[in-house]
């Protein structure tokens, strides 16, 4: 049998059209289709057969249907008004997943056969009997859902285990706590039992509290149960629960516990009693941990319970404490002063309220505290702590070490903390790049220094936050740099098929002039006399040829190519009917709807002289591009406008097709050359770029290197 379906293949359906022989005959052409190792003694006649998938059955299509419906395409619906709509309604075919087998004829009986359960292994039928049984639980599960609720039971253990390690604010993760599923006709007094069977704590010691989400969004524990709710069916209990969720009942299990005599029932709570839970921050280790709750009367006041707090906390009697009241998170964190003299009716406290507490520093002690020195900020940091990916610049790909920052961090706090990572004195020579979520690449312009509040602002992109920054080691520090314009410049060396790239750093105010003699003590000159020129280039076009007096604040070079050469002899001297023309190379595109043609190559500039016929100057520019006769014979000169080439005759005067001056953008009217885009890869040297370019550099030969230039000699 001849398959190409591996079991591990992903099968996708195709609704387009294939056609697939019948038959195939892998003996023709004197077996070469056939392994060097294939049985020639047999027929290798092999027979299309489908197979249908149809979830849980698979069967053998007929002919009929495995000629008509096993291909995709478009069907016809026939017309039902045909007076109405002379247009048919045509439509995909789909079907079901199909599989296409060739068997070979002479063991077509012994594959296709009838088959049982015993001609299955059994490891085989023990696994298919396990899925059907865990699918069979599943939808009856889902089908029975509506009868069912989640039971979630938090205890005091739970906050020890989680607070300062899994979560900081709040009490308890209800996602990590001990919860069971239950039929919500069941009575509650089952729920006590299973709970006594599950945690060994009798039934009668067993107090349940409500947890409530309140306006500010925090979740807190509402009030215990009463006895007459125990009494009642669970599915009662979801519905007085003010979670939100019908589906679950999320609950805090309270019991007593008498010292030496093991479980006891709570205390009776009244309406005066509040039960409030505490937490205590230690700043020298910068952790917070859970340390109990207790009842409290709501006329009393902090002071009353100071000793008991601080034993609670393994403090010393003498040691001062002060109180804080959780209160919220988002979208900030608040975290207020709690008066030790006021009631805590007062202090606005209620049942299921948070404290946390810590040391005062002794006066004169000269203790130090470290940053957070206060509950305050302790979960003002937790609440804007962000480990942050970072990688250089030069490699986007890779993590080289991560931080862990907080989102309020200034520019200099990241650029700070990134200098110490590396062991770098000067912070101010770290530049960051932020992340663009969607190319999953640098953005192409890096953070300016303070042009940002905050870490946070560093890690959006378009509503999208991320984590990760790039960094790049300056040679200068980056306000210095920010006030000097660099431009990345392509310098192309007269008489030389070469290109240098070299950078330029001037102060913003510079002109373009003094950019150009920058460029002139770094290159060799054909004469010491040569003067040059800085053009804009995109997309193989020249589209601006920029006056030495213009400054260079506004110059990018971000989307195009800055170019350099120098200005030839001719063009230095031109005659009264002589013209500076445009040069492109291109060819024409019959592939595009609406580009008729695609220019390609390096542009240039050209003299035409007045009366010049085409002849003379298709002479000029092989001798300039030093492009053999037997190429050159093939190419086509054509005057070109908006796109559109007329192409010309070696007779037609060349200057006469340029004789309008008032085309908006010189580079729509340009000489065109076509030919074929063969030309060899220029190669590139880098002149004078220090290390922190290089990656800007490779990005500014990547960005053109579809560009195959042909050999220029100026």
């Amino acid at each position: 049998m001849l398959s190409w379906i591996d079991h591990q293949l992903d099968l996708q359906q195709i609704n387009d059209y294939y056609e697939f022989p019948m038959q195939l005959d892998l003996d023709r052409d004197n077996g070469k289709y056939l392994s060097p190792k294939a049985n020639r003694s047999i027929r290798n006649l092999y027979t299309l057969h489908r197979f249908k998938f149809d979830d849980e059955r698979v069967t053998r299509e007929n002919s009929k249907r495995a000629i008509e419906d096993q291909y995709g395409g478009e069907e016809e619906l026939p017309h039902i008004n045909p007076g109405f709509n002379n247009s048919p309604f045509k439509f995909t075919k789909y079907s079901n997943a199909y599989m296409l087998v060739y068997i070979r004829d002479s063991e077509k009986d012994k594959i296709i056969c009838n088959m049982d359960e015993k001609d299955i292994a059994q490891h085989l039928r023990a696994r298919l009997k396990k899925e059907q049984e865990e699918k069979e639980k599943k939808r009856k599960e889902k089908a029975e859902a509506h009868l069912y609720t989640t039971i979630k039971i938090a205890r005091e253990e739970d906050m020890c285990a989680q607070i300062g390690k899994d979560i900081f604010f709040d009490l308890v993760d209800h996602d990590k706590v001990w919860s069971f599923r239950i039929k919500k006709q069941m009575p509650f007094m089952l729920v006590k039992e299973e709970v006594a069977r599950e945690f060994h704590i009798p039934v009668p010691c067993q107090r349940f509290w409500l947890w409530a989400r309140r306006q500010n969004y925090t979740y807190r524990l509402n009030r215990p149960l009463t006895s007459s709710e125990e009494t009642r069916l669970v599915g009662e209990l979801t519905d007085v629960s003010i979670n939100g969720n019908n589906a679950e009942l999320t609950l805090f299990l309270e019991f007593g516990i008498n010292p030496g005599f093991g479980f006891c029932p709570p205390p009776v709570k009244t309406k005066e009693d509040l039960l409030l839970f505490f937490k205590v921050y230690d700043p020298s280790q910068e952790k917070l941990r859970y340390v109990g709750s207790l009842f409290v009367k709501g006329s009393g006041k902090p002071l009353d319970i100071l000793s008991t707090l601080k034993r609670m906390a393994g403090f010393a009697v003498d040691e001062e404490i002060e109180l804080f009241e959780e209160i919220k998170f988002e979208p900030r964190v608040m975290c207020e002063h709690v008066d030790r003299n006021k009631t805590y009716r007062d202090n606005q406290l209620e049942d299921g309220d948070i404290i946390c507490y810590q040391k005062f520093p002794k006066a004169g002690s000269g203790e130090q505290l470290c940053c957070p020195s206060n509950v305050y900020s302790f979960l003002e940091y937790v609440h804007n702590r962000q480990v942050v990916r970072f990688r250089f610049l030069e490699k986007p790909k890779v993590d080289e070490f991560s931080l862990e920052l907080s989102k309020l961090h200034t520019y200099d706090d990241v650029v700070m903390k990134v200098a110490q990572h590396l062991g770098l004195s000067d912070s101010s020579k770290i530049r960051l790049t932020s992340h663009n979520c969607y190319s999953q690449q640098p953005k192409a312009q890096p953070i300016k220094y303070q042009g940002v509040e905050n870490l946070s602002d560093m890690l959006i992109h378009l509503n999208q936050i991320c984590d990760i920054l790039y960094y790049e080691i300056l040679d200068i520090p980056l306000p210095e740099l920010q006030c000097i314009k660099t431009l990345k410049i392509a310098f192309h060396v007269a008489m030389k098929d070469e290109v240098i790239l070299s950078t330029v750093r001037l102060p913003k105010q510079s002109t373009v002039e003094d950019v150009l003699n920058d460029i002139k003590s770094k290159v060799d000159l054909s004469h010491p006399d040569a003067q040059l020129r800085l053009l804009e280039v995109f997309y193989h076009k020249i589209y601006k040829i920029f006056l030495p007096s213009e400054t260079v604040e506004n110059i990018s070079d971000e989307y195009w190519k800055l170019r350099a050469e120098e200005i030839p002899e001719e063009e230095r001297n031109l005659g009264p009917l002589d013209l500076l023309i445009h040069v492109y190379h291109f060819f024409e595109d019959t592939s595009h709807k609406y580009l008729k043609i695609q220019n390609f190559g390096d542009p240039f500039l050209f003299v035409i002289r007045g009366g010049e016929i085409l002849a003379d100057v298709k002479l000029r520019i092989q001798k300039k591009l030093q492009v053999p006769d037997a190429e050159f014979s093939s190419w086509k000169f054509a005057f070109v406008l908006h796109g559109r080439p007329e192409y010309l005759q070696d007779s037609d005067i060349v200057c006469a097709r340029f004789q309008r001056r008032d085309i908006f953008g010189s580079w729509e009217q340009y000489l065109g050359l076509e030919h074929t885009d063969n030309a060899p890869k220029r190669s590139y040297a880098v002149n004078q770029v220090p290390a922190v370019y290089n990656d800007h550099f490779s990005k500014f030969q990547n960005r053109h290197a579809i560009e195959k230039p042909v050999k220029i000699y100026n």
